[in-house]
């Protein structure tokens, strides 16, 4: 899957692992998210979506510190959030919101299939033992859509790897390596400019 990798997601990392400000960091990047994945749904779908995506959204946080824990450089924890997040989507007919079209699918699974087996996650259960006790808000699906195959915002060519683009706008094939010099201060939420920041 092609990401983005900037300063401000080295710092999210290091943030979402750092007592009290972890919380806010979290928030923040959840918000985030369903900003940038409603704005890609049609308008008249996206107050139905809202809750659903915060909820989902928050859930993979804990996939990401997971990944993290497990050994998953930094862009490889983050696809795989984006890969639930894609699974989810897919379920439930969202093909405007798909990063990449659904034929990619199958290969994005296996390249994480280890993570995801060990963590009940499949297409059909994105967030497998991340899911909360109580469950996470419903949305209605849009199967028609899928049928339809229209995934406008859908990238595809990515599936055999993470790819990166850094802050200068280069696109790097793998993970990058992680600054010596990250300031937390940097990730969303944690400073006043950075709450109003996407």
């Amino acid at each position: 899957m092609k990401l983005q990798q900037n300063v401000r997601h080295w710092a999210a990392k290091r943030a979402l692992t750092t007592p009290v400000i972890g919380g806010m960091v979290n928030d923040k990047l959840v918000d985030l998210h369903t900003r940038v994945f409603l704005e890609k749904a049609p308008e008249e779908h996206r107050e139905a979506r809202r809750d659903h995506l915060d909820e989902f959204f928050d859930a993979t946080m804990d996939t990401y510190v997971a990944a993290l824990e497990a050994g998953y450089p930094e862009a490889e924890a983050r696809e795989i959030t984006h890969l639930q997040a894609n699974f989810d989507f897919f379920t439930h007919g969202w093909a405007s919101m798909m990063e990449f079209p659904a034929d990619e699918l199958d290969d994005h699974y296996r390249r994480y299939e280890s993570f995801f087996r060990d963590h009940g996650i499949t297409i059909d259960d994105p967030l497998g033992e991340f899911r909360p006790a109580g469950g996470i808000a419903d949305a209605p699906a849009t199967p028609e859509a899928l049928e339809e195959g229209e995934f406008e915002n859908a990238v595809a060519g990515f599936a055999d790897d993470v790819y990166v683009e850094d802050g200068e706008g280069e696109l790097h094939r793998g993970n990058a390596p992680e600054p010596d010099d990250v300031d937390v201060s940097q990730a969303p939420g944690v400073s006043e400019d950075e709450a109003s920041a996407d």
